[in-house]
């Protein structure tokens, strides 16, 4: 007889697989009594309830997989033997828990996905009979409940509402979110998308989004129990708020499959490892599917591009793995390509939006940003060749198109590729004998393309040269609007390539204020497709460089309201374009500076000197401004900041933070963009973007900082967020403007709560405020100790004055004695504020400059009724705080100002004043340092 519990439970082995139940029984019974390790018992104890299964002793097979589970919570095949046999006990609701935990487990076992299905169905038929198992399987009425209403098409309309939204808010919560899970939620979930309601829909995929967020495993499960595939056919759907839900839903499935997000603990299964990069590469493919499939609707190609282009991509460069990016490119780059080669005039033509080529313009930029070497991009640009090679047919001059069109896509992404594929053998020339076509539809691509192709001055110079005259010829002889607005946009373009006007008006043949009237003309027809009329709006990007363009331009409300309207739509290019007309409009663009020696010797040797337009200067252009805010451009701009980060470039956000800041100019306009939403949009512009456009929206925040009410100009928590951008202007980079005005905003707001001076001394401001009250600059000085005379009203402020081997309190002290009244005000609040708040810092003022008493005096006496107010609190606080201190006023001449000043006549404009020299005098007397003047 073996007593060896491992050979025994190989010999068990042996008799299972042979059928005979009973021996494997009795060798596994034999090997338990022997065995005294635990992971060997577990599998024992699942070995025993394999043979009790099969000898239908379902109980005992139960009681065993239970005890081998007790071990091993994770141990699968006892959990689905588990499963098995209370299945076959009747306890269907315990079964279906067990092969759920099996698929969270393993989430790609077919075997494991079919038992739930065919355990919910058996559930839910019983369910709806009203059998007993009704009771036992709905561990959470409440949530049955819900399904029964949702589910019931009689119910009403008010109750499914309801039923819906409280399964949403339900899906949220963890414990909720579990219990639909544990209770065939996932399945009933399900149900209600086949309804093809489209409430339910959106109900159901709600709740799922809710139950998948931050939880691995359960995320894992719901994308294997619903199919990536079944996932993406709703995505595509032709309806805008299911397919942005079921987007929402995929995204958060991914955030839990790359570990992002609250990621949750949730018990002893959650230490499986589960392998998420084939799921994840499984998503991805079939986003790239969906970018070339004729059934799916042109939004749910958005989806799929957003999606690519918020996953895809490294969110941080220093991350070295780039294989996503890798890997989309070797198994989509021709896909994504099909999509910005589409033609929509074409009958063969995918379904698009307006933004689907440009969403896939910026994700070919961003892969492209992605790859970290030269073999990596040239593989990016070999591939690009060949399939604009294969697109390229002498007979087919559709084919043909495709080809120009995709060219011309890639100049809308990665911009340097694009120059390369122009270089192509060939590529140019088509470009410009499309232009001479017959065919409208060759006009209208070849035009797009050469406009794009003509970004860079280097690459116009060729376009000048080969195809200006043929722009002018279409733009003057077709009547295809269409094609007539592509080649303005392409002249414009093309003359203002130098960066100035002066090339705009030799192509204008100086009439651009006429090109300028059409282009507005286009912009205010509404029947003329928004994609044309976006051309119409960089038409006036460019023209507006033109002073008089401008100043008619903003005259002009219509246009002005529908150019606004246009920004309102989701579309890189007219965001770009609707932020530089504007910046052209106000101003706000750099311009340097003529040094005077310069220009005459210019002059002198008969070179062309730029001179400012009349209507360039600052009268006008404050006069436009107004014009601006009164055709409500903050609400335009607001709007414009909310767009997606695809879409809202970094060069778009700096523009746009230009415009905030020369409308917040004038201090009388400051509340109207407040109340416009002004004050909101400026936030993330001052966080996000370029060095440049964070710098203009700070100074922008704190222009309105400065002389508004915090709590009505950025409510709530949001007052907190601006705290960093006016700390961010504190800086020696930064001018002397920028540097006062974001003090006066921090004096502000440092007024308000001590929540919010705490909020800026967790900024680490404290150092630049202090060295700004070092300033030489009067002003700078002045609101740096303004800030801190509200800043040392926090305890932790006080605590660095009273810290040894500081001069913060000298400097305070010698600011009292400046000849600049209102430095004097600040310093002399600050002083009597600290050497109210910390007795130490009574004695200390009079070890840190031998000056102390004279600079008292002087506060004491002082014609400004402020200044002196607040020097006698300082003298109180020195009285009070040590009978030594005061017994060293009191042999000084202040005592004579203290009687002289206490016994002036009681006069309600100087009360508060007398008060305090008179306090002063009787806690001397409470001392016993002088007497009445009775007893004298």
């Amino acid at each position: 007889q073996m007593e060896d519990p491992i050979q025994l439970k190989e010999e068990g082995n042996k008799y299972f697989q042979a059928n005979d139940y009973e021996k494997a029984l009795q060798s596994y019974t034999q090997a338990l009594k022997l065995n005294k390790d635990k992971a060997l018992q577990a599998v024992l104890y699942r070995n025993r309830a394999a043979c009790f299964l099969k000898k239908e002793e379902y109980a005992k097979a139960a009681s065993d997989a239970s005890r081998a589970i007790d071990i091993n919570a994770s141990d699968i095949k006892a959990l689905y033997r588990r499963s098995q046999a209370l299945e076959k006990l009747g306890k269907l609701d315990q079964a279906f828990k067990d092969a759920q935990k099996c698929a969270t487990i393993e989430p790609r076992n077919k075997n494991f996905q079919e038992t739930l299905r065919r355990l919910g169905a058996n559930i839910q038929e019983k369910v709806n009979a009203g059998g007993a198992l009704r009771i036992q399987f709905s561990t959470d009425s409440r949530v049955q409940k819900m399904f029964e209403i949702l589910l019931d098409e009689n119910s009403e309309k008010e109750k499914r509402e309801k039923a819906a939204n409280n399964l949403i808010v339900l899906g949220r919560e963890e414990a909720g979110a579990e219990r639909i899970f544990q209770n065939n939620g996932v399945n009933l979930l399900l149900q209600l998308i086949e309804t093809k309601n489209p409430e339910l829909i959106l109900a159901a995929v709600r709740t799922f989004s809710g139950m998948c967020t931050g939880h691995k495993a359960r995320a894992t499960a719901i994308l294997h129990y619903l199919g990536i595939d079944s996932i993406c056919m709703w995505m595509s759907v032709d309806n805008e708020e299911i397919s942005l839900a079921v987007c929402n839903l995929l995204q958060t499935i991914i955030d839990c499959l790359l570990g992002q997000g609250k990621e949750e603990h949730h018990g002893k299964e959650e230490a499986v490892v589960l392998d998420t990069k084939k799921d994840l590469k499984m998503i991805t493919m079939r986003l790239l599917d969906m970018l070339v499939s004729k059934r799916v609707s042109g939004q749910g190609r958005d989806r799929a591009l957003n999606l690519l282009n918020k996953n895809i991509p490294r969110k941080d460069l220093k991350d070295h793995d780039n294989s996503r990016s890798i890997f989309v490119i070797d198994n989509g780059l021709k896909k994504i390509l099909k999509v910005v080669g589409q033609i929509p005039e074409m009958p063969d033509c995918l379904p698009l939006t307006e933004n689907t080529q440009l969403t896939a313009s910026v994700l070919l930029n961003k892969l492209y940003d992605d790859l970290r070497c030269d073999p990596e991009r040239d593989n990016y640009r070999i591939i690009c060749e060949e399939y604009i090679k294969s697109k390229i047919d002498p007979q087919d001059m559709d084919k043909t198109l495709h080809a120009v069109q995709i060219v011309s896509g890639v100049l809308q992404g990665p911009f340097d590729l694009g120059n390369k594929l122009l270089g192509m053998k060939g590529v140019m020339e088509m470009m410009v004998a499309l232009c001479g076509s017959e065919r409208e539809i060759d006009q209208l691509v070849a035009v797009e393309a050469l406009i794009h192709a003509s970004t860079k001055l280097s690459r116009a110079t060729f376009i000048i040269s080969n195809g200006v005259n043929l722009l002018k010829e279409i733009y003057k002889k077709t009547k295809n609007e269409k094609i007539k607005i592509r080649a303005l946009v392409g002249l414009c373009k093309l003359g203002s390539a130098g960066g100035t006007d002066y090339g705009l008006r030799q192509f204008a043949e100086g009439s651009t204020e006429k090109l300028a009237r059409q282009c507005r003309k286009w912009l205010c027809n509404t029947t003329i497709d928004a994609r044309t009329r976006k051309w119409a709006v960089e038409g006036m990007s460019y023209l507006t460089l033109d002073a008089d363009v401008k100043d008619d331009f903003v005259e002009d409300e219509p246009a002005l309201k529908a150019m606004f309207d246009l920004a309102k739509t989701s579309d890189k290019t007219i965001l770009y374009s609707v932020a530089s007309a504007l910046v052209n409009c106000t101003n706000s663009y750099d311009t340097k500076e003529l040094v005077p020696e310069l220009v005459q010797l210019a002059k002198f040797s008969k070179q062309h000197v730029p001179e400012e337009h009349p209507k360039d200067k600052k009268d006008f252009v404050v006069k436009r401004v107004k014009r601006l805010l009164k055709a409500g451009v903050v609400s335009a701009l607001a709007c414009m900041v909310k767009a997606d980060s695809a879409i809202l470039t970094d060069q778009t956000k700096e523009l746009i933070a230009r415009v905030f800041l020369a409308l917040c100019e004038d201090p009388k306009d400051r509340g109207t963009i407040v109340a416009q939403g002004g004050g909101k949009a400026l936030i993330p512009l001052a966080v996000e973007g370029t060095d440049v456009g964070k710098i203009k929206a700070s100074h922008a925040l704190a222009k309105i900082a400065a002389i508004s009410n915090p709590d009505i100009a950025f409510p709530g928590e949001r007052v907190y967020e601006v705290v960093r951008p006016l700390v961010s202007l504190l800086n020696t980079e930064r001018d002397g403007l920028q540097n006062y005005e974001a003090l006066l905003g921090l004096t502000n707001f440092s007024g308000r709560s001590d929540k919010l001076r705490l909020k800026i001394i967790k900024e680490k401001a404290l150092p630049d405020i202090e060295n700004y009250m070092f300033e030489n600059h009067d002003q700078l000085r002045q609101a740096a100790t303004e800030c801190m005379c509200n800043l040392v009203v926090n305890k932790e402020v006080q605590e660095r004055f009273v810290a040894d081997g500081n001069d913060r309190l000298k400097l305070v002290v010698l600011l009292c004695g400046e000849d600049d009244e209102k430095v004097q005000v600040a310093a002399a609040g600050a002083l009597a504020m600290l050497t109210a708040a910390q007795k130490k810092l009574c004695s200390k003022m009079t070890q840190v400059t031998t000056q102390w008493l004279e600079i008292l005096q002087r506060l004491c006496l002082h014609d400004n009724m402020e200044v002196q107010h607040r020097g006698l609190v300082i003298a109180f606080n020195l009285i009070s705080a040590d009978k030594e201190l005061a017994k060293k006023l009191v042999e000084s001449e202040l005592l004579e100002i203290l009687t002289y000043v206490g016994k002036q006549e009681d006069h309600p404009k100087k009360q508060h004043v007398i008060n305090v020299a008179r306090d002063c005098l009787t806690r001397c007397m409470d001392y016993g340092l002088i007497k009445p003047f009775s007893q004298a």
